[in-house]
């Protein structure tokens, strides 16, 4: 009986162990899909004062989740088992224990109820320097280069010392928190322990128990202690977890921009008009508003040329006449359809799109071009790169389209860069292209080669385009010149 005994145990152990590793798996895999799917679609009112690849840093949080979740599940249930069937097997001995379970219980959740709120606020503050320590080491390493100067050197470490002592504050307040639960443990124990000695010698003097008796209900009062001990001991990694849920739902409860879900309206294959009427924009928590009473049309196949002075609102119409944002007022038309009325995939798998600072994500050349789309020949890629002008720079690679870039192309000129993104953005031929500076980093000779390509009538787009580059207003049909959000001429 007693080997049969040891074998279940054992096997009753491989299957835990086998469903918290099922566990962990399924909460990693949830996170990084929910991360994944939810940071091109969160909306720009959502982001407009975050930074993305800072709020990327809490999917580290998953891994907090993924061993606290599988621990306490363990442990709780296992210590919660052991303090139930403790005293309901003490209340065998006498009805005395009936009482003293209930007095357990209470004192218990009055120990967790007292502690726990201020136990949570102070492990989220501690949670959040540590992530403000992390942004601040990600911008250092950012800006590695600039940092070699002494001066903004000192500085760096002076605002990291300054980071770190609020860190350390805020995880000493947090300690304190704990250190006062477990004193209030302590003192638990010394009362229940001294209580039931008391009562139970009592109970033994009257003979209402018998010495036997009286040293298994001690023996299992001894198991019920350390029952609890172990769930207190777990408190710490008790509030890792919630502070971890509530940094990941930092990111999860961001409101999503809004779609229509199975639209019947498709965008025109062959003919898109673009019309704005009245639209005006005003970014979140600003009281003026970037543009203002825009009305403009562009025909199909009609390459647009936006011109104006910094800050004159040349990106936030690119981005509004692209969907990236919505406007604050007034209505932007597609073939005559408000584009509210086309689902936004509907719309955004007619377009290609460059913003400012577009950079190559991490992968090999052609990954960034094609980004693995199966239907892409390579006769086609090698033909697009040969009218970008890119033929030479991956000739000089060693590995061609197959070399590996950083996530900022570092070990490639920023021309090239500039190149392989363009050639991402129009390599599956999209309908509307939105342009933001895509050449000013190439030399003259070559950006004048690749605009006319772009300007070749065999293509399907529609061009908008942001650039100082003189060579744009000779292709260009129709300019658009802005100052201080409006329309200065046409």
């Amino acid at each position: 009986m007693v080997v049969i005994g040891v074998a279940l145990v054992g096997l009753l152990k491989i299957m835990q162990f086998r469903i918290t590793e099922n566990l962990q798996q399924k909460i990693f895999v949830r996170s990084s899909f929910e991360f994944a799917y939810r940071f091109p679609k969160i909306k720009f009112s959502e982001l407009h004062n975050q930074y993305p690849p800072e709020l990327a840093n809490r999917f580290f949080d998953t891994l907090t989740v993924q061993k606290g979740f599988s621990k306490l599940l363990l442990d709780i249930s296992g210590a919660a088992l052991q303090i139930f069937f403790g005293i309901v097997l003490l209340s065998l001995y006498h009805s005395f224990f009936i009482f003293f379970g209930i007095i357990l219980l209470l004192l218990l959740y009055l120990i967790f109820r007292i502690n726990f709120n201020l136990g949570l606020q102070t492990s989220l503050k501690e949670s959040k320097y540590k992530y403000k320590i992390a942004h601040w080491l990600q911008e250092i390493a950012r800006n590695h280069l600039s940092f070699k100067s002494n001066a903004i050197f000192n500085f760096s470490l002076h605002k990291n010392d300054k980071l770190v002592s609020e860190y350390l504050k805020q995880r000493e307040n947090h300690f304190q928190v704990l250190l006062k639960q477990f004193i209030q443990l302590t003192g638990f124990k010394i009362i229940i322990t001294a209580g039931l000695l008391i009562i139970g010698g009592l109970l033994v003097i009257n003979q209402q128990m018998n010495i036997g008796q009286f040293v298994a209900a001690e023996i299992i009062i001894l198991s019920i202690i350390t029952a609890v001990e172990k769930l207190f001991s777990g408190l710490e990694l008790f509030y890792d977890v919630l502070t971890s849920l509530e940094k990941l739902g930092s990111v999860v409860d961001m409101e999503l921009e809004e779609d229509i879900q199975n639209s019947n309206y498709l965008v025109d294959k062959n003919k898109i008009t673009i019309e704005t009427e009245n639209v005006a924009f005003q970014y979140p928590k600003s009281d003026k508003e970037i543009l203002k009473n825009l009305n403009i049309s562009i025909q199909p196949k009609q390459h647009t040329l936006i011109l104006g002075e910094n800050g004159s609102g040349k990106t936030t119409l690119l981005r509004l006449l692209a969907r990236l944002i919505e406007p604050t007022s007034g209505s932007i038309f597609i073939n005559n359809t408000n584009y509210k009325k086309y689902s936004s995939d509907e719309y955004r798998s007619k377009i290609g799109i460059i913003t400012a600072h577009e950079m190559p994500f991490e992968g090999t050349i052609l990954e960034n071009i094609t980004c693995n789309n199966p239907e892409i020949k390579m006769d086609t890629v090698f033909e697009l790169i040969e009218k970008l002008k890119l033929t030479e720079a991956i000739k000089a690679l060693p590995k061609g389209l197959d070399t590996q870039i950083s996530s900022e192309g570092k070990q490639i000129n920023s021309s090239t860069i500039q190149k392989i993104v363009l050639a991402r953005c129009i390599i599956n031929q999209p309908k509307l292209l939105f342009l933001e500076n895509p050449l000013d980093k190439s030399d003259e000779e070559s950006c004048k080669e690749i605009i006319d390509f772009l300007n070749e009538e065999k293509h399907p787009w529609t061009l908008i385009v942001i650039s100082k580059n003189k060579h744009w207003k000779q292709i260009c049909k129709q300019t658009i010149l802005l100052e201080k959000g409006e329309i200065k001429a046409i």
